[in-house]
């Protein structure tokens, strides 16, 4: 009496369909994570109502303690110009100011000032309300 099935259970694990799933997952949180580099140097932005995404170029950060920043990267303001000038180096200028909400408004159009001789587009960074 022959008590032994023909049909055997295989203890393979096929992972390709998960190779897939896997994939597919990484392909989404890729396309929906956010495209904003965000600034470096921690300020206190202002609040605004209407607050849009702009796709970062150039970002200078002003602190409250009167430090400037090119992309995270300390900098005079005697040789904001220069700089900025390098960054660009022939493309579209779009500079986006983190200022801090306590820094006086003199340094603000200072660099904005420097930046719109350069030809650039001046954008200021906000966090909604």
């Amino acid at each position: 009496m022959n008590l032994s099935s023909k049909h055997k259970v295989q203890a393979a694990f096929s992972t390709s369909s998960m190779t897939d799933v896997v994939f597919l997952l990484l392909i989404f949180f890729m396309l929906t994570s956010s495209f904003i580099t965000p600034s470096g140097q921690p300020v206190n932005l202002p609040t605004s109502k209407n607050s849009t995404i702009v796709l970062q170029k150039v970002s200078v950060t002003i602190t409250n303690k009167g430090k400037f920043f090119v992309n995270d990267k300390e900098v005079s303001l005697s040789r904001l110009k220069i700089v900025l000038r390098n960054e660009f180096a022939g493309k579209e200028g779009l500079v986006v100011l983190h200022c801090d909400k306590d820094v006086p408004v003199q340094d603000f159009i200072s660099v904005a000032d420097i930046a719109t001789s350069l030809e650039a587009k001046v954008s200021i960074a906000t966090k909604p309300n």
